[in-house]
């Protein structure tokens, strides 16, 4: 402690010094040690400490005025409340100074030690609260509006985290604010409303209710516009703060602001359709009866531009097609006019609309038919902004859709819904956002394509009558100059949602113009921008080539083109791990539908991916895209990179890493099932075909087990395939393999995908022929628990049956698979065995087995 207060005394003496960088960093050092939990101060340093950064805030330095009040902060919890309420004083002292600078400084400080108070109700906050309101609301009272705005501004802090610890106060809080909503100036005003807001979240029903009698009253006096324009702002601002209180007065309130929506004054209408949003948003069930009221008073104002004549752009539509768009800018700009506030009035049009929309989908077929057309029609709106709002209301309107398509998929059979109504108006969306696509303004165009993109969400293939007009914007945007970084990557996210939700034959005509800024964005420097249009290409691979559907379109022109640009960023090691990532996805999808045209390729590309499986970073991704080229009917040459690649992949089977385990599994079942002849035919001797399997083998044991099914059935999948392609591998799974599965088939848990590999397994390991693997082999061993009881005890202690009753289900279905796929004499010796033990044994196990198996046997033949 004495040490503490030494170093403390050092710095408050270097504070007095006449070098103002001496007080600035004595006063930097006092931040930092009150900063430190671990510091106590005596009374005594206590005292000198608030007396000297008090002083200081008085200081001719601003760097050092702004660190001393910087260091109120945390000294208000290192000091008592006597303390505390010294530095409140003096900040309502200094705070109704004649000097400006030291008034801004006491309130900036008066807002620190506001922040710095513990935010639950202790009684120092309660003191500090009530000593601070006092002063407050005084200064609030006089005539300096400079005190005036910075006493507000404190207030509204105050009740914002401390209300309800005003409540005394709240009456003369309330009555100090009120005036200064017809103050002359507009900010005290402001800032008033905004005290209000806060104020009616605590406070009590009687004082609720006569702030709002406050302003109806002056409202149906209408005493002035500017004035009317105020106290509609603070009813909204009150709605958002408490709408549920404001509900039960909404009866006397709305018919007055729809009356004042008449009223030729825009600012005051764009207040009065604020006002609504507020109501539809806080107070939902009140203002349900004025729905339709506030709706059409909206779709009015929407339209709202008196300063500008759409019919004359729509007559010009034919000069602005033969690209007349210098002169459309020109005649924007003429009508850009600084005193025309119109626009204001049709964004908060916009916002309102957006808000009904939102919350009432039982209303969704009325919108279709009634708001729709209207907003589809105000897409040509001029101003950047609002339009950006109307996109907004319609994307709002589309997801309200989403959720009606997702659950009735027959929407589109119904003769009236809302997917039905959309889908008549999208050549009507379409026609207006084609126009859109060709504006200058980059925002418009991000706006029509994020509003695009929710409708093909929505209606995955609504576009495809449209590609042709809707191509030319695209294209437009990927190569426009002055297109930023983010309107590209927009507009290769939008073309990639297109591409994916539509017929390839749809965009058949259009891939010559396509490709080129695709493979354009591919050699981009900016690595969004490559990442995204890597995305785009590999959707376009599957466009030009189809590999489900047979088609005539003649794809090998772009090949080279796609291929060259996807393989400088996959040579490339010095790029981003998404663009990485990405490239060895896309050349993972043209090599798999467009490797017959691709041979001489191979054997640049093949040893690439054999190096981006060695990288632990680009593994997993180089893992999927081999299993896509492996599963491609195209029967890509793999050969030349299988001797390397197979051990490696097998080596990932013991990695901890459970997403490359899965997709390994699946990797080495793809390649082992459509490559079986390469891993044992001719081209390989015995010993690598041997060494190439037995890599596999090894790995396998530990994968089959109860904790992870998934990976289970997936290496049940993988021994099926070697199984098959085979036979001579299944001569080593009895010491590692098999007795793995065989616990597997006693676990409670196993089921579902896992237990029908097990029994794919059974029927290929059958087939083989293996030596003491044959049919009545495995049958003993799968019935041993059963019939051996004494051997196991994975059964409670408290049952008399041999294994958990989820076993006898998996062993039976097990028994009964293998019994079936028997010749009929043998089969039926195992029917007449099972009949005789449910007729004579003793015991239960056997019996529920017996039962169980039969009935098995009985689904899957007619024995």
């Amino acid at each position: 402690m004495a040490s503490v207060s030494y170093h403390i005394a050092n710095l408050l003496e270097k504070m007095t010094s006449s070098d103002k960088d001496f007080r600035f960093m004595a006063t930097n050092d006092l931040m930092a040690e009150l900063q430190k939990d671990s510091i106590k101060l005596d009374d005594e340093s206590e005292r000198k400490v608030v007396k000297m950064l008090l002083k200081l805030l008085e200081d001719k330095n601003g760097e050092v005025q702004n660190l001393a009040v910087k260091c109120l902060g945390p000294l208000v919890n290192k000091v008592k409340e006597f303390q505390v309420e010294t530095i409140v004083d003096t900040l309502c002292t200094n705070m109704i100074s004649d000097k400006e600078q030291l008034r801004d400084i006491s309130s900036i400080g008066l807002k620190t030690v506001i922040s710095e108070l513990p935010p639950a109700p202790t009684l120092l906050a309660t003191s500090i609260c009530k000593k601070i309101t006092g002063r407050l609301t005084a200064a609030i009272a006089k005539e300096d509006v400079s005190v005036q705005l910075e006493a507000l501004d404190i207030l509204g802090d105050l009740l914002s985290r401390f209300g309800g610890l005003l409540i005394n106060f709240h009456p003369s809080i309330q009555h100090a604010l009120l005036p200064q909503l017809s103050s002359a100036r507009l900010a005290v005003r402001k800032r008033s409303i905004i005290a209000l807001g806060y104020l009616v979240m605590s406070c009590n029903n009687s004082l609720f209710i006569d702030l709002i009698e406050f302003l109806l009253t002056e409202l149906s006096k209408n005493s002035s516009t500017s004035t009317t324009r105020t106290y509609i702002q603070c009813i909204g601002a009150i709605s958002r703060q408490a709408g549920h209180r404001v509900g039960e007065h909404l009866d006397k309130i709305i018919p007055l602001i729809v009356k004042f929506c008449r009223i030729e004054d825009d600012e005051l209408r764009e207040y009065c359709i604020q006002a609504f949003e507020s109501f539809v948003r806080r107070c939902p069930k009140e203002i349900s009866g004025y729905i339709n009221s506030i709706v059409d008073i909206c779709l009015e104002y929407i339209c709202y531009d008196p300063n500008y004549n759409y019919d004359e752009e729509d007559d010009d539509e034919g000069m602005e097609a033969n690209g007349d768009d210098d002169d459309e800018g020109e005649s924007d700009d003429e009508y850009s006019d600084d005193d025309d506030m119109s626009w204001k009035v049709r964004r908060a049009s916009a916002k309102c609309l957006d808000a009904i929309i939102s919350t009432r989908h039982e209303m969704l077929m009325d919108f279709y038919r009634t708001v729709s057309p209207a907003i589809i029609a105000r897409f040509k709106e001029r101003e950047e902004n609002v339009k950006a709002d109307i996109f907004h209301a319609y994307i709002s309107l589309l997801r309200q859709t989403r959720p009606t398509v997702s659950a009735d998929p027959d929407a589109m059979e119904q003769g009236e819904g809302p997917v039905n109504l959309l889908q008549v108006q999208i050549p009507s969306i379409v026609r207006a956002v084609h126009k859109q696509l060709r504006e200058k303004s980059i925002k418009t165009r991000q706006g029509c394509f994020s509003l695009l993109t929710e409708l093909i969400q929505v209606l995955p293939g609504a576009l495809a009558d449209h590609i042709s007009v809707l191509i030319p914007g695209i294209i437009f945007s990927l190569g426009d100059k002055n297109s930023s970084s983010n309107m590209k990557i927009d507009t290769l996210a939008f073309l990639n949602c297109l591409l994916s939700n539509h017929q390839p034959f749809v965009f058949h005509p259009h891939v010559p113009i396509i490709v080129k800024p695709i493979v354009s964005a591919v050699g981009d420097q900016f690595y969004k921008i490559t990442s995204e249009a890597l995305l785009v290409t590999q959707q376009l691979v599957k466009v030009i080539r189809p590999l489900d559907v047979v088609c005539s379109f003649d794809f090998t022109p772009y090949v080279q083109a796609l291929y060259q640009s996807t393989l400088f960023r996959l040579r490339a090691a010095d790029i981003d791990q998404e663009v990485k990532e990405r490239a060895i996805a896309c050349m993972g999808q043209i090599i798999s539908n467009l490797g017959d045209s691709l041979q001489s390729e191979l054997s640049t590309c093949l040893p690439i991916f054999l190096e981006r499986l060695r990288n632990e970073i680009t593994r997993l991704t180089t893992v999927k895209s081999l299993t896509l080229i492996a599963a491609s009917p195209l029967k890509i040459d793999l050969r030349p990179v299988l001797g390397e690649a197979i051990p490696i992949l097998a080596s990932f089977l013991r990695k901890n890493h459970r997403a490359l385990k899965l997709s390994t599994l699946t990797c080495l079942d793809v390649l082992v099932r459509n490559y079986g002849a390469s891993l044992t035919g001719a081209m390989m001797t015995d010993i690598v075909k041997e060494a190439m399997i037995s890599d596999i083998m090894k790995e396998l044991p530990p994968l089959i087990n109860e904790t992870d099914l998934h990976i289970s059935q997936l290496t049940m999948n993988l021994l099926t395939s070697l199984s098959q392609i085979d036979r001579a591998s299944m001569n080593h799974i009895q010491t590692g393999i098999l007795p793995q599965i065989m616990e597997l088939i006693r676990s409670p848990l196993l089921q579902g995908g896992a237990l029908n590999s097990m029994l794919e397994f059974f029927q290929a390991l059958v087939a083989t022929a293996t030596p003491r693997l044959g049919f009545k082999e495995l049958l003993e061993m799968m019935t041993k628990p059963i019939y051996e009881p004494q051997q196991f005890s994975s059964s409670p202690s408290h049952s008399s049956l041999a294994l958990h009753k989820q076993a006898f289900y998996s062993i039976s279905r097990c028994f009964a698979v293998l019994t079936v796929g028997q010749i009929s004499g043998a089969g039926q010796a195992i029917v007449e065995k099972l009949i005789y033990d449910v007729k004579k044994s003793g015991q239960d196990s056997i019996k529920l087995f017996g039962l169980l198996t039969l009935g098995e046997i009985g689904k899957k033949s007619r024995y």
